[in-house]
């Protein structure tokens, strides 16, 4: 089935002659020449195969039968035009509708409730949707356009994924409470590989923390791996072994009430740093450049600290 080929300017002639039954004062109230007005009929009665007015001469118009029901129908069809034409510009200037976002898991269960608590309370005709992902997954989904920004780590992001730096985190060991390093204030990276690990087994921070170690000529020895961030936590807090995290958290506990030690490395390690990603050649709604703003003074107002024997703040 063809779709018929008309314009919205051409059911407006055509709607307002039809109003006024007038070609004439339809000129003249739309500022176009009558020659415009009478195109745009004739245009719409041959695409559409109806005879849409009866022409009196020196009387001007009035709709057929199916001239009228096609008139009621392009009257309605014009106002749901102008009603997303209003929506778009609202969409290009109002903080309103909906976002959705994506982050990488060891921050956004941390990070995003108390954000977009706050976010929302700002701006109350926003409703954002905020899942999790690992990064293959959250980049395919901001390059799919499921997604409009992502919130994750400075790596494997392809040329047509824009990145804006927030934070930069320098890795930090964990260990239990009752670990032997536990009453050190910093462990060298060569101690540590040759103590258990726990690795924290997702992909992109698999590769990050194996070349902490590499770089090095270290090899860790991984004796636990679990894609579980509170897995990971659980198991160190228990004493299966150490393992290395970047961002800091608010509590020194596992799930199961035991406790855990945030130790600073000694030699000055790569940091992964955290920001804000979407499609490069996109722009992005007003809803999102607020929440980024807000993200931007939430990492200026609290900073994430860099891991000590006295500070227990514990991180993925």
């Amino acid at each position: 089935m063809s779709m018929m080929n008309f314009t919205l300017k051409q059911l407006r002639y055509f709607t307002v002659a039809g109003e006024h039954r007038s070609v004439t004062k339809a000129a003249e109230l739309l500022y176009v020449s009558q020659p415009s007005i009478s195109s745009a009929i004739l245009h719409l009665e041959e695409v559409t195969g109806l005879q849409l007015f009866i022409r009196h001469h020196a009387q001007g118009l009035s709709l057929t039968p199916q001239g009228q029901q096609f008139y009621r129908r392009a009257r309605k069809l014009l106002r749901e035009a102008e009603e997303l034409s209003q929506f778009a510009s609202s969409l290009g200037s109002d903080i309103s509708g909906t976002l959705n976002i994506v982050g990488f898991p060891t921050f956004t269960s941390l990070m995003m409730p108390s954000l977009i608590k706050e976010f929302v309370e700002r701006y109350p005709d926003v409703y954002v949707d905020c899942q999790e992902m690992p990064q293959k997954e959250l980049i395919q989904n901001i390059l799919d356009c499921n997604y409009e920004i992502g919130v994750t780590y400075d790596m494997e992001l392809p040329t047509n994924i824009e990145f804006q730096p927030l934070v930069s985190l320098p890795p930090f060991a964990v260990v239990s409470h009752d670990h032997e390093l536990a009453q050190r204030e910093s462990v060298s990276i060569k101690e540590l590989a040759d103590m258990p690990m726990v690795m924290l087994d997702w992909p992109v921070s698999r590769q990050y923390f194996m070349s902490l170690f590499i770089s090095r000529d270290l090899r860790p020895e991984c004796r636990y791996r679990t894609q579980s961030l509170t897995m990971a936590r659980g198991m160190v807090a228990n004493g299966f072994g150490y393992s290395l995290f970047n961002m800091p958290l608010s509590s020194d506990m596992a799930l199961d009430g035991t406790r855990l030690k945030a130790i600073r490395i000694e030699e000055e390690l790569t940091p992964l740093t955290m920001g804000v990603v979407k499609l490069a050649q996109s722009r992005t709604t007003p809803a999102a450049d607020a929440f980024i703003e807000l993200l931007k003074d939430s990492v200026s107002d609290h900073p994430p600290q860099k891991a000590t024997a006295k500070t227990q703040k514990i991180s993925a």
